[in-house]
Order: structure tokens, then sequence, then C-alpha cells
């Protein structure tokens, strides 16, 4: 009896010691995420009830009356539709093409290697830096598409894909596929790395082509990492800004306004920091929901 307990009283002072330490680690980081990442979000819908022009020391309440603005907003929603279609379009591009560079460079293994590296160059730039680079490639005169289309035709062409809707939109979209599908090929290819090679050894054994040992074996196994990567390719869809801010500052007209650069015009070229703090925390609760609703509806079996 008195082994026992003290086997009881030696275990929960283990307990208490490992509680303590973890308390002592975890608390630095618990403090940053409160300063940096809930403080924030607490505070936005704070000052969503205050007409405010961001400076001045004066704050007029106005309780619900930038929520109600914002739920008739025909910009805010022309751009959040925006967002949605910059969403759907990244997932469908980004993913699918960057499962197959995986597949190849992992098909391929070492001598591979150096493809490796120059399709992760993109990914490495500043979005600042590929605005400007494609910007400038994509000028009316005297950018590389008008300059072959010149070329090709043998007079003096302009290609005008920054300054005319829908062009707009969708060449945007085709940049920032170029610059993430390389972030999603290395993690594919870490999934690959996750898959045990006995079970293409196996395959090939009973027969499998590579093909069918791809389609029947692990593409199924990269599932969960797949719906991870759509889900981070959803959010980072529908906050996305420097980019677009830098290519077409949501021109030409409002055709790729996107919430996140009506929000920066609204707080800090209008200094209208009340109904923009609205605008980011319509933003945060539009974002947390299609997440949410994203990761019930695509439900993939973890377990083989």
């Amino acid at each position: 009896m008195a082994t026992a307990q003290k086997t009881n009283s030696l275990g929960a002072a283990k307990a208490r010691s490992t509680a303590k330490a973890a308390s002592v680690f975890l608390l630095p980081a618990i403090l940053l995420i409160a300063l940096y990442i809930l403080y924030p979000i607490f505070d936005t819908f704070y000052l969503s009830g205050f007409k405010w022009n961001g400076i001045s020391s004066a704050r007029q309440f106005t309780g619900l009356d930038n929520w109600k603005t914002l739920l008739t907003d025909s910009n805010f929603w022309a751009a959040f539709q925006h967002n949605i279609i910059i969403m759907i379009c990244s997932i469908l591009l980004q993913i699918p093409i960057g499962v197959l560079l995986a597949t190849f460079l992992d098909a391929g293994g070492k001598k591979l290697n150096l493809f490796k590296v120059i399709w992760f160059l993109p990914y490495l730039m500043s979005s600042v830096a590929i605005a400007f680079l494609f910007a400038y490639a994509l000028a009316t005169n005297g950018g590389l598409i008008s300059s072959f289309a010149t070329i090709i035709q043998g007079k003096r062409v302009t290609v005008d894909l920054l300054g005319k809707s829908p062009q707009a939109l969708y060449t945007v979209i085709a940049v920032m596929a170029w610059q993430f599908t390389p972030f999603y090929m290395v993690y594919f290819i870490a999934g690959y790395g996750n898959i045990d090679t006995s079970l293409y050894e196996a395959a090939i054994i009973d027969g499998a082509t590579r093909g069918q040992y791809i389609r029947k074996i692990a593409l199924p196994l990269l599932a969960p990492i797949i719906k991870t990567a759509c889900t981070m390719s959803l959010i980072g869809s529908l906050k996305y800004f420097d980019l677009i801010w830098n290519m077409t500052q949501g021109g030409p007209g409002n055709s790729t306004e996107l919430m996140a650069t009506y929000m920066y015009k609204l707080s800090f070229q209008q200094f209208n920091m009340g109904y923009g703090s609205c605008v980011a925390a319509g933003m945060f609760i539009l974002i947390t929901a299609i997440a949410l609703l994203f990761t019930k509806v695509f439900v993939v079996k973890e377990d083989y």
C-alpha cells in the first residue's frame, strides 16, 4: 500500500514538473501570439464601431453603422467576388501543377535535383520584385509580350494584358501561379518522401505500372497533404495583397480590386480607419467561415 502511494506521489510530482517546464517554454510563444495575433483581431473589431481617421485622438462611436454600410457596399462584395475567382483559379492551377511537378521530380530521383532548384527560384523572389518584373514585361509599350507580338506580326503590335478587364485579373492569377506553384511542388515532394518505398516495390512486383502506382497508391496517400495545401491556397488567396497592389493597385477601374486592397485604400489613402477596420473584420469573418466550410466539405480518408 505504501509502495503504491509512493509511486502515485512520484508520478504526480513528475507530472507537475513536466507541466511547469512546458509552461515556461510555451509562455513566450503564447505572449507573442496574444500580442501580434489576438490583440490586433480584437482591436480591429473594436475600431469597426467608430468613425475615425486613424490619426486624431477624436473618435466618434457609431455602433453598427459601419457594419450596416458593409452589408450593402457593392465595392466590397465585388472585391470579395474577385477573391473567390482567385481562390478557385489558384486551387485549380497551383495544386495540380504542383502535384505534376513533384511526381516528375520524385520519379526522376537525384538526377533531377537541378530542376528542383530552378523551379523553386520564383518562390524565393519577393512579391514586390515579381510584381515590378511582370509589370515591365507586360507593359503595353516595350513589354516582352508586345515585343514578341510585334516580331511575329512584322508590324507594331500592343498587347495590353494589365489595362483591360477581365484580362488583368486573369493575368495576375497567372503570375500568382508562377510564384506559388513551386511552394506546393516542394510540399508534395516532401509528401512523396514520407511514402514507404516498399509500397512501390510491392506494387511493381504485383505487376503495376508507374502510372497505376501513382493513381492507386501514391495520390490517395497524398490526399491529406493535398487537402492541407488546398486550405493554405484558399486562405492565402482570400487575403492576398502585395502582388496585386504593386502590379495594378486594384485597376483598371476596380477589375482587380481585392478585399485587402479595398481595405488599404479606405484606411491609409482615404483615412477612413473605422470603416477600413470594419472591412478587415469582415474579411476575417469571411475567410474563417470559408476555411471552416472547406475543411468540413473536403473530407479525405487519412488511414489506409
